[in-house]
């Protein structure tokens, strides 16, 4: 457990980090670790509210790290975010603004208006015991998020209950977590694209920058996806800009209705898209641009069919950097051109 002079420093240094440091996972992942050091908690999670659901953006776990290793903790977690429909106690949290504090989630009533989600217990073959879990609340009072502090170990490893007087010290680190993710968002209002309202090339440029620092942390694959619409300058000549206009904005429209969640859907250039895949291998990249090629191909537009062509590059297979992916995603796209267009290719 971090003495009280630890303590402080280490707030402190995380309200200096709050200033400069860009990488909004990197800074979560050091308030997640500074709040189980301080209560001995065996595993945590910081979720992120997003609309009706909570996504795992932050998982510590030393028990299933060592049994199943931090990509297949991380792919497990991280495929299906929690829906604020579903009974949890992180949910609870989320919806209402109250700090959860219990020394046996099992041992709670079907009553229970707080009840513990089986789900991840189930999926993991991990046991739940004792939860300390906390709201994200930022200076506007919206809950942007959860910390979840799971299973508290005493001196000789065994699991008990989070001490009450370490409820106000979680408090203090959920807020900064708070404060990171909303000057997260309020930097990203400077990254969307005005027309289409997807991300734009300067944000796509930070975003791959950070997945690439992560997959060579963490070993988790990361493919990127390219893509540009079929003859999308003759449509401008035939119907007009404003016509283009329309087709670019339901493009952007389709790519986000069909991705998950927690997918970067960006557009470059004119009409080019990219969509960033994180703990996706090539081959399920692959498998999403044929679905999202289908949707463009049969969707009903104004001015009749369009279609699209799709480049797939992935890391660790296609390159070793940011930069390298891009030009390996390309030279795929191109390479669906050549071959006729409205296609997949991936080198």
């Amino acid at each position: 457990m971090l003495g009280r002079e630890q303590l402080l420093e280490e707030l402190l240094e995380i309200g200096l980090a709050l200033t400069t440091e860009r990488d909004l996972y990197a800074l979560l992942e050091r308030v997640l670790e500074a709040a189980r050091r301080f209560t001995r908690a065996e595993a945590g999670t910081l979720f992120l509210r997003e609309g009706n659901h909570l996504r795992f953006a932050v998982v510590q776990n030393d028990f299933l790290q060592r049994k199943l290793g931090t990509l297949e903790l991380q792919q497990r977690l991280q495929a299906e975010p929690l829906r604020l429909t579903e009974p949890s106690l992180v949910g609870h949290v989320a919806q209402t603004g109250q700090l959860v504090n219990i020394a046996d989630a099992y041992a709670l009533g079907a009553h229970e208006t707080r009840a513990l989600n089986p789900r991840f217990d189930a999926a993991s073959d991990y046991s739940t015991r004792s939860v300390l879990a906390v709201p994200l609340q930022d200076l506007t009072g919206s809950i942007v998020g959860v910390l979840e502090l799971l299973n508290a170990l005493d001196e000789s490893g065994a699991i008990v209950p989070f001490e009450p007087d370490d409820e106000k010290l979680i408090r203090a680190l959920a807020s900064q977590a708070a404060v990171a993710i909303r000057n997260a968002r309020l930097e990203n209002l400077s990254f969307k694209d005005a027309s289409t309202e997807l991300y734009n090339r300067r944000y796509f440029d930070l975003r791959i920058d950070e997945e690439v620092k992560r997959h060579t942390r963490f070993g988790h694959p990361l493919s990127l996806v390219v893509l540009n619409i079929d003859h999308f300058k003759q449509l401008d000549a035939d119907h007009g800009g404003a016509a283009g206009d329309e087709v670019l904005r339901e493009v952007a429209r389709l790519l986000l209705k069909h991705s998950r969640s927690f997918t970067i859907i960006a557009r470059l250039d004119g009409d080019g898209f990219a969509a960033l895949l994180a703990n996706t291998p090539k081959a399920g990249a692959v498998t999403y641009s044929q679905r999202i090629r289908g949707v463009i191909a049969t969707h009903p537009f104004a001015h009749g069919t369009i279609t699209a062509s799709f480049g797939v590059a992935g890391l660790p297979a296609d390159a070793a950097s940011a930069d390298d992916l891009i030009a390996a995603a390309q030279r795929a796209l191109n390479e669906a051109k050549r071959l006729g267009r409205n296609r997949v290719t991936a080198l």
